[in-house]
Formats: C-alpha cells, sequence, structure tokens
C-alpha cells in the first residue's frame, strides 16, 4: 500500500520549492492573482521576512505540497491512501479529489488569516511523556484549562492554553524528566482558544461545494477515513481540535503494509524529515487499529422506522446500524445511533469516555456517583468545553437516601450548567431534586404543545419503579417546589401532565446495583406497563424504552432490538477501554474474565436494605467477605454480640484494624459532613451503629479498586457484569482482545455494526 504524507505550520523554510516554480508557472501565477501577492517570491526569497507569519506561512505551504504533489504524480505511481499534518490535511483532500487547487488556496488563505487573528493563550511541544499519561498528569495538576493540541508520536505531545497554566505545566513536569519547549506561535491552536475562530470558518465553509474524497484520506479530528458529506464539518472542527497523528497513523498499519513518500522531505535538511521520523518512531512502538470498513452512507427514508424496529422489511444485505431501535429516540437526544454507553460511578464513565462518544453520534453518561460537587462541576466544564453544539452527553444522578441535600445540591448544579440530559439511579421513589430537574426543563412551543428540554433517563428493574417514572410528576412534589418558589406556575400546571420520564432504561442483571432480572420477561412486561400508561394518561408524545445489562455481544443486542427496545445500553464493556477511568490493574483483570466470574455482594449504600451489587469474584475475595458480613448482620443485634474470635479474625482479614478504629473513622466522617442526626442514632442504637461499621468496608475496597494498588488485591471491590466475559469471547483473537485497543466509540460501533448484519441474516432465514 502507498501512502501520501503531507507536512503541516512548522515545515516551511526559505528556497522551498526551489526545482518546481519553473515547471508549474502556471499554478504560480494563479496562486498568485488569488492571494495579491507573489508566491514563488516569497517562498524562494522572503523579502520582507513573512514566511513565518501564519497568514502567509499556511498559503505558502498548500500552494509547495501541491507542486510537490504533482510532480510525484508523473511518476505514474498511484497513491492508496493520504494524510497532511494539522495544515497538510487540506493537501491530501487536495490530492484526494475533495476540491480543485483553486478552492484549496481560498480555503487556506482563510483559515491562516483566522488563526493568525486569534490571540490570547500559548502552546509548548512536550517530550517524553504519553498523551494519555500527560491528560492524567493534567487532570491530576487541575491544570485543566491546557488541551493537548497535538499527539505527535507516542512520547511527543504539543499542548495549548493560557500562557499561565503552559508555565505551570513547565515547571511540573521538570522534575519528571519531561522536557516542556515552548513553541514560537501567537495564539493556542488546535484548543478550545480556537472556537472563534472555527464559528467563522464553518460560516466561510458554506460558501463552497466540496466533493468526497476518491480516495481514503485520514482527517486529523477522527483519525479516520473521511465518510461521505464529512468535508466542511471536520475542516472547521480541526481549527479546535487535537491533530491526533499517532492514532492516523496506526489506523494505516491497520489497513495493511505501507511504504510513505513524505511530500517535499529533504533528509539532509534539519528538520526536513519531520513527518517521516514520527511515522517512524510509530510503527516501531505502536501496534495497529484495526477497524470494521466503514458503512456506506444511506439515505434517509421518507417514513421513519417505528421504535423498536428495522426501518424496512427488507434490509440492505450488510443491514444499517444507524437503523436500529427508535428513530424518535434518536432524534429526541440528538443521535446517530439508538446507543447509550451508562454511567459507572466515581468517573468509571470518564470525561474522555462521554466526549468520545459524544463525537461519535451516540451519547455517554459520565458516572458522579461518589464524587464531590466540585469534581463534578469539573467534569461538567471539562465536556462542555470538547464537545461542539449537537453532540449529546448527559451526567447520572443517584438516588440520596442518605443524605436528600447532596441529591438537591447536585440537580442545582446541573440546572447552572444547562446539563439536559441525565440517568437516574437506585430511585426507589420519585424525589424533589429529580423532580425539580425535570420541571425546570419545560414549556410550551407556538402551538401551546407542552415541551421538555431536560431529559430523564430512568433506569429500573422493578414494574413499581417503572411506573412512577413513566407516570405524571407526583402532585404533591410539585406543590412543594411551586411553594418554595423554585418553579412557577405555569411550570406547575404544565409538570401536572407531564412524566417524570419519557425514556426509561429496563437493567437486566447488569454491573452493580442489580436485582438480577431475566431481559425477556423484564422488557415485555415494561413494554405492556407502557401501553397501558400511555392509554391511561392520553400522551402525546411517545414513551422510549431501552435494555441494558448482558450486552456484550452482537447477538444480545440483537435480541433487544427484536424484543422491541428503542436503544441499547451498554456499561461493563466500556469498564475496560482505553477512556474509562477505571485503574490499568482492574482493566487487566476485566479483560481475562469469562461470563462466569462474577458474584452477588450486598450494596454497601444500602446495605441494611439488602439491595445487591454484581462484583468481580475473580482473583479478589471481597464478594466472599461481604456476604459474610451482611450474615453477621443479620444474625447478631450489634458488633458486641459477635463472637471474640469471629471479631479478630474481621479485624485482621477483612478490615486491617480494630472495629473501634473503624468506628472513629465512621464518626470523623459523619460529623465532617454535619450529619449529626445519623451520629446520635448510630450511637444509641448498636444495630444502625453495626450497619455504619460494616458499611465502612465496602467504602475501603471500593476506594482500594481506585487506587491501582497491588498490595490489598483482595479486597478489590470491582462492579462489573458478565457483559465484559461475553464482550471478552467476542473479540478474542481481534485487535481489541487487548484493552490497550478498546476505544468506547470503536467498541460501540463494532457492535452495531455486527448486530445489523445479524438481524439481517436472521431476517433472511426467517422468512426465506
Amino acid at each position: 500500500m502507498q501512502v501520501l504524507l503531507f507536512p503541516g505550520q512548522g515545515s516551511q523554510f526559505k528556497g522551498m520549492g526551489q526545482d518546481l516554480w519553473a515547471a508549474y508557472p502556471a499554478l504560480a501565477e494563479e496562486a498568485s492573482e488569488i492571494l495579491g501577492y507573489s508566491i514563488r517570491d516569497l517562498c524562494l526569497n522572503d523579502p520582507q521576512n513573512q514566511l513565518g507569519l501564519t497568514h502567509f506561512t499556511q498559503p505558502a505551504l498548500y500552494v509547495v505540497n501541491a507542486l510537490h504533489f504533482y510532480r510525484w504524480q508523473e511518476s505514474g505511481i498511484q497513491a492508496d491512501a493520504l494524510a497532511g499534518h494539522s495544515l497538510g490535511e487540506y493537501s491530501a483532500l487536495l490530492a484526494g479529489g475533495a476540491f480543485d487547487f483553486a478552492t484549496g488556496l481560498r480555503l487556506v488563505q482563510k483559515r491562516g488569516q483566522l488563526m493568525s487573528e486569534a490571540s490570547g493563550g500559548g502552546m509548548a511541544a512536550v517530550l517524553g511523556m504519553r498523551a494519555d499519561a500527560l491528560q492524567d498528569f493534567l487532570r491530576e495538576q487541575g491544570l485543566e484549562t491546557i488541551d493537548i493540541a497535538n499527539q505527535n508520536s507516542p512520547n511527543q505531545s504539543v499542548i495549548a492554553g493560557d500562557i499561565a497554566a503552559l508555565e505551570r505545566a513547565e515547571q511540573l513536569l521538570r522534575p519528571l524528566n519531561v522536557n516542556c519547549v515552548r513553541l514560537n506561535v501567537s495564539a493556542a491552536f488546535h484548543s478550545r482558544h480556537m472556537r472563534q475562530a472555527q464559528q467563522e470558518f464553518a460560516l466561510f465553509l458554506r460558501e463552497f461545494e466540496l466533493n468526497d474524497p476518491v480516495l481514503p484520506v485520514i482527517a486529523n479530528v477522527t483519525a479516520r477515513p473521511y465518510q461521505p458529506g464529512e468535508v466542511a464539518s471536520l475542516l472547521a472542527q480541526q481549527i479546535a481540535s487535537p491533530v491526533r497523528w499517532t492514532e492516523s497513523i496506526r489506523y494505516l498499519m491497520g489497513m495493511g503494509e505501507f511504504d510513505y513518500v513524505e511530500m517535499g522531505a529533504d533528509p539532509k535538511r534539519m528538520g526536513g524529515r519531520v513527518l517521516g521520523k514520527m511515522v517512524d518512531e510509530i510503527r516501531r512502538t505502536e501496534t495497529a487499529i484495526v477497524a470494521p470498513p466503514p458503512q456506506p452512507v444511506q439515505k434517509q427514508q421518507a417514513d421513519e422506522p417505528r421504535p423498536g424496529t428495522l426501518a424496512d422489511d427488507t434490509p440492505s444485505p450488510g443491514g444499517d446500524a444507524r437503523r436500529l431501535g427508535s428513530a424518535v429516540f434518536r432524534q429526541r437526544y440528538g443521535l446517530k445511533y439508538a446507543y447509550i454507553a451508562g454511567a459507572m460511578f466515581r468517573a468509571t464513565s470518564s470525561v474522555e469516555l462521554v466526549v468520545r462518544m459524544g463525537k461519535a453520534g451516540m451519547i455517554g453518561y459520565f458516572g458522579a456517583g461518589g464524587l464531590s460537587l466540585p469534581e463534578i462541576e469539573s467534569a461538567i466544564q471539562r465536556i462542555q468545553n470538547q464537545l461542539s453544539e449537537g453532540q449529546s452527553w448527559g451526567v447520572n444522578l443517584l438516588a440520596n437516601h442518605d443524605d436528600p441535600e447532596q441529591e438537591r445540591a447536585t440537580v442545582e448544579l446541573f440546572l447552572k450548567y444547562g446539563v439536559r440530559y441525565v440517568e437516574a439511579a437506585a430511585f426507589m421513589q420519585m424525589t424533589l431534586p429529580l423532580a425539580l430537574f425535570r420541571i425546570k426543563g419545560l414549556y410550551r412551543d407556538a402551538e401551546g404543545k407542552v415541551c421538555c428540554r431536560n431529559h430523564v433517563l430512568g433506569k429500573v428493574s422493578r414494574l413499581e419503579v417503572a411506573e412512577a417514572f413513566m407516570s405524571p410528576i407526583p402532585a404533591h412534589l410539585i406543590n412543594i417546589l411551586l411553594a418554595e418558589g423554585a418553579i412557577s406556575a405555569g411550570q406547575a400546571e404544565m409538570a401536572r401532565e407531564t412524566p417524570m420520564s419519557h425514556e426509561i432504561c429496563v437493567e437486566a442483571d447488569s454491573g452493580g446495583h442489580t436485582d438480577g432480572g431475566i431481559p425477556t420477561i423484564l422488557l415485555p412486561t415494561m413494554l405492556q406497563l407502557r401501553r397501558t400508561l400511555a392509554e391511561r394518561y392520553q400522551y402525546q408524545t411517545p414513551l422510549c424504552i431501552g435494555l441494558g445489562g448482558g450486552i456484550g455481544a452482537p447477538e444480545a443486542a440483537a435480541a433487544a432490538f427484536a424484543m422491541g427496545a428503542d436503544f441499547i445500553l451498554t456499561g461493563s464493556i466500556n469498564q475496560c477501554s482505553v477512556e474509562s477511568g477505571a485503574t490499568e490493574m482492574v482493566k487487566a483483570l476485566l479483560q481475562d474474565t469469562s461470563i462466569h466470574d462474577m458474584a452477588y455482594a450486598p450494596a454497601g449504600d444500602m446495605f441494611e436494605f439488602g439491595s445487591r451489587v454484581q462484583v468481580l469474584k475473580k482473583k479478589v475475595l471481597f464478594p466472599m467477605r461481604a456476604n459474610r458480613l451482611y450474615a453477621l448482620y443479620t444474625h447478631y443485634d450489634s458488633i458486641e454480640a459477635i463472637p471474640e474470635a469471629e471479631r479478630s479474625k474481621l479485624e485482621r482479614t477483612v478490615f486491617k484494624r480494630s472495629l473501634d478504629e473503624v468506628w472513629e473513622e465512621c464518626l470523623k466522617y459523619l460529623k465532617a459532613a454535619g450529619r449529626d442526626k445519623d451520629v446520635a442514632l448510630a450511637s444509641a442504637n448498636p444495630k444502625v451503629r453495626m450497619a455504619r461499621i460494616f458499611r465502612w468496608y465496602f467504602s475501603y475496597s471500593t476506594l482500594l479498586s481506585f487506587s491501582n494498588s497491588p498490595d490489598d488485591i483482595v479486597n478489590y471491590q470491582v462492579q462489573t457484569g458478565p457483559a465484559i466475559g461475553a464482550f471478552n469471547q467476542w473479540v478474542k483473537g481481534t485487535d481489541m482482545e487487548h484493552w490497550q485497543q478498546r476505544h468506547v466509540d470503536n467498541i460501540a460501533l463494532s457492535l452495531l455494526d455486527a448486530t445489523a448484519r445479524h438481524l439481517c441474516e436472521i431476517q433472511q432465514r426467517l422468512f426465506a
């Protein structure tokens, strides 16, 4: 395979194109006429020292890259794929037939002008640290105003942000033997600082009709080939998005063995072979990304598919993953695919996971459970900074039975930042904060119809809870909020005819909190309940029901859609991905699990209620020890009643300290949280005190699993489900066998594509 590579800004030098200008005088003249100055004189002589200025550099490099390409074409060799670094992507698109020479030059001229007008911030090259480690480092140090602008090679990145933050990063990286070198640029390119330029460029692009490339051109924004209709949108995004060069080359590696030609490369000149050196390092140290071939773009059908069905009775041979599920749901959530990456607590569903899903036309929910309000706020800000309008994302809200005020404060934070999508989990009844979030999004459209901006995805496994979510918001909650002045009279009126949620996800036997439900029993029953409630309350807007829990293979996803699910939700399979917030040690454990490596244990947050969570049992003792604690709790009325030998064993093997010390830590925590009533209750009631002490172990085991420490791995509490075992079996022997090759969007698209094919095959067999 032959690949052409085109360099970007930074590769310019006085005298470039020396041996080309005479061969292409017409192109030089055309370019000079468009630009209003002699491009040949600028490149060869740079009489006014302008070649280093962005608005001169970019057109100059584009023209010289074009001349090199036209000279290379004369060799008669055919290219199989194209890629360009930043500005070089325009040259790659020219070579791929996306536009002609003059159109490309006008685009580059405008791009250079907009980028040169941007001010504020700077950039720095970081050498000696991998991009993922660098991202973690910046987050841990609170340097979240810095973006990674270029991922050039495994150990070379470029960061962009405000000057003070860059200086702070340099100070903190130096002791780690990581070089941080400031770049001589006027602004923070390929970062959030370029959003204004991006918006203006998007408007400019509307003036042009651009073609789809006839060859694979790897886009900087996605590190994947351009898909039909994407040229304008991705070129606009590129200005404010990172250059994913390492991943782009890894994708090319996955396409097959390749030779490359770097346009304009000159090994004799210092800096004359920048891209080639990067490519050589990537091929030497990294593994290939083997992605499924892209699906062709299908025209939108005149009639939208019904919820839970394929749109056509005679699907195309490969199936179209974008037509799975409910068109109503996809439109309501602004998605290309009826697919959700569900929340996993303590940011296991990380910012990176949510952003990646949003950019791929799906939705992920940030795992806010177990985090402080400042941590949740920071995550929301980071997500909003990285996703554009129209790219969907959400945050989860866990029912807080111990501290309802914390639940209210979390909802207030969501409203402050305009969060539109909330995943509500562990709710046994509707609460005031949940009602507040829903009602604050109510309004009437021009025809007087009640609409809602704020969507609540209710995760349910019990019929009575599902009924509460799909029923109108309880009147007593509306009245309380109205009396508080938290909502208006008009909102209160609209709320009385609005369900708490238009979307619920039926949870079968999932990781974490679970009732061990069977999907083939749960989903049909819930669908019948939906029909009953829709008729009872005369809803004008459809209720959507999806399925989650146990979806780790195409056959499981196909079964969900075949039963009538409007969407599917995955969890455990995303836990073992690059973007997951789980530690590398946990990911390594999950990568090697099978469907039989899970067990049930008491839920620490609902210990006294007997609620259960599904957890990993392979290589750990947590489920056995947790179940032993619950057995002791149900058998004895106090800590003191437990036999001394049993207590001693608990202190030695489970708690690693005396139970008296554990109780003191519990008191300290409750007092710091201002929960004096809980302190008084536990102090007065031995049974409550015992529950508090036993709950401590669940917190300890959870924190331990997020520590990446190998010292006490047997006490890890890793909440996960058998879907990860099914997924491991499905991808065995492929590039996704190892978690380092699992990106959440690739997981989703691979699963959906295989699901669509499987459904088509079944349909053809059934109705042949």
